[in-house]
């Protein structure tokens, strides 16, 4: 008589779901390859910065919605007029518009959106992803799908995060110039880097 003994529990798509899951991590944040420039301002506002010029003498702070996003050299007829710190534009006839301050410094202060919208909804997600990692390694949940859904939550809640900050507010000047009192959100962009990575 033959006798077929058939492996049902498992075991070996259970063991390699579970080393899948234990060699991949998910990252979250603002990443260089999108953008360098949006990193550097994504750091410069979560750990804040003093920021000095590096070939001039003075930095040129834009405080009208004109010159935002501009240099002073976008401006031919920009000047500094006599005994002040601002660049301006002729207007009408012995009358000016101030487009730049003149500054040696710019303090940019600490506005944490990753580090506390990380520490705000870590546990939480720690607790959905304790409830599904059992299904992950039974194999009832994709992977993929897993990674992805704890990746794109916790993106969620650093954008929220980001643009739920308030304090500390803008100048009053920086606020003239975007026309905004948010002080993490102008055009978008930032916001719109908050994204996840797996890595396996």
């Amino acid at each position: 008589m033959k006798m077929t003994i058939k492996d049902t529990n498992n075991m070996d798509q259970l063991s390699k779901n579970l080393k899948k899951l234990n060699k991949t991590s998910i990252k979250v944040g603002v990443f260089g390859s999108d953008d360098a420039e949006l990193v550097k301002i994504a750091s410069v506002h979560e750990y804040g910065m003093t920021i000095r010029p590096k070939k001039a003498k003075m930095l040129a702070i834009p405080v009208s919605p004109k010159a935002k996003g501009k240099r002073p050299a976008d401006f031919p007829t920009l000047f500094n007029p006599k005994g002040t710190k601002v660049l301006a534009i002729p207007k009408r006839k012995d009358d000016i518009e101030v487009l730049f301050v003149l500054m040696h410094s710019v303090t940019i202060p600490e506005r944490s959106f990753i580090r506390a919208g990380y520490d705000e909804n870590i546990d939480a997600i720690s607790n959905k992803v304790a409830d599904l990692v059992p299904q992950v390694i039974a194999g009832n949940v994709p992977f993929d799908a897993f990674a992805d859904m704890v990746g794109l939550e916790l993106a969620g809640k650093i954008q929220k995060k980001l643009r739920s900050i308030s304090d500390p507010a803008n100048s009053p000047t920086t606020q003239t110039v975007k026309r905004s009192s948010n002080p993490l959100v102008d055009t978008g962009r930032l916001v719109g880097a908050i994204r996840h990575e797996v890595v396996e």
